[in-house]
C-alpha cells in the first residue's frame, strides 16, 4: 500500500492505460479521481476501483475545457481533502494525413485535447500540489520523442514533442516545490486508440521499413499491455522515484530503436 493515504487524478481513465493506471494505484491505497468526457466508462472504473475496495471519484470532463477541469479538480479536493498525484494520461491520434490534405480543423482538435488539455490539467491541479508536493507523471509517446516515421502523425507527433518538453520545463519550475514531473513514452500497446485513429492517404506520406524479426524486439510483433504501463505509472508515483524528474522513459520493448 505505497500511496495508502495520497490522492490521484487521472484523465482518460475511461479505458486503456489511463484506466489500467487507476485500479493500479487505487491497489496501493490511493484514492483516485478518475476523469474522462465519456460518463458510462468513467462510472465503469469507479464501480471497478469500489468493488475491489478502493476509493474513487468519477469526474466527467472534457480537458481541453478549461471550466469542466477547474470544478473537476476543485471536486476532488473537495471530497479527498488533497491531491498528491496527477497522471495527465488523455489525448487522442486525431486524424493521420498528409500535411497538405491535413484540415485546420483536425490539426486543432488533436492539439487542443493533447496539449491543451494536458496544460489545464496541471494549470488546475499545481496549486493543490504545491501544498505539500507530489508527483506529476504525463503520457506522451514514442512518436514526437524518439520515431518520426508514423506517415501522417504530424499533429500528433508535435503534441508529444511538446509534452516532454513542458514536463521538462516543469521539472525545473516546479522543484522547489517538490513536485516531480516525468513523462511515459509507449510504444505499441494493447489499448483502442490505433482503432480510433482516422488515416487517410497516409500512403502518401509513408516511408517503407522492414524489421527482421517483428518491430518490437522484445516481444516479436506482440504489444505491451496497459498495466505494463501502470507499473511504471506507480513506479514514478511513488516515493521509489523520489530522485527522478525531468524523464521521459520509453516502455516499448526496444520498439523505437529500430524505426
Amino acid at each position: 500500500m505505497e500511496l495508502q493515504g495520497r490522492v490521484a487524478l487521472v484523465t482518460g481513465a475511461g479505458s486503456g492505460i489511463g484506466k489500467a493506471a487507476a485500479l493500479r494505484l487505487a491497489r496501493e491505497g490511493a484514492m483516485v479521481g478518475v476523469l474522462s468526457h465519456t460518463e458510462d466508462e468513467i462510472r465503469k472504473t469507479a464501480d471497478e476501483i469500489g468493488h475491489a475496495g478502493g476509493k474513487a471519484l468519477p469526474l466527467v470532463a472534457d480537458v481541453a475545457d478549461d471550466g469542466q477541469m477547474r470544478k473537476a479538480v476543485a471536486d476532488l479536493v473537495a471530497a479527498y481533502g488533497r491531491l498528491d498525484v496527477v497522471f495527465a494520461n488523455a489525448g487522442i491520434n486525431g486524424v493521420w494525413a498528409p500535411i497538405d490534405e491535413l484540415q485546420p480543423e483536425e490539426w486543432d482538435r488533436t492539439i487542443n485535447t493533447n496539449l491543451r488539455g494536458t496544460y489545464l490539467t496541471l494549470h488546475h491541479a499545481v496549486p493543490h500540489l504545491k501544498r505539500a508536493g507530489g508527483s506529476i507523471i504525463i503520457t506522451a509517446s514514442i512518436n514526437g520523442s524518439r520515431t518520426f516515421t508514423s506517415a501522417g502523425a504530424t499533429a500528433y507527433s508535435a503534441t508529444k514533442a511538446a509534452q516532454v518538453a513542458m514536463a521538462q520545463m516543469l521539472a525545473v519550475e516546479l522543484a522547489k516545490h517538490k513536485i516531480r514531473v516525468n513523462v511515459v513514452c509507449p510504444g505499441k500497446i494493447d489499448t483502442e486508440i490505433q482503432e480510433n485513429t482516422q488515416q487517410r492517404n497516409t500512403e502518401e506520406a509513408k516511408v517503407p521499413a522492414e524489421y527482421p524479426r517483428g518491430p518490437i524486439p522484445l516481444t516479436g510483433s506482440e504489444p505491451g499491455t496497459s498495466e505494463d504501463v501502470a507499473e511504471l505509472v506507480l513506479f514514478l508515483a511513488s516515493d521509489r522515484s523520489r530522485h527522478i524528474t525531468g524523464t521521459p522513459v520509453w516502455i516499448d520493448g526496444g520498439q523505437s530503436l529500430l524505426v
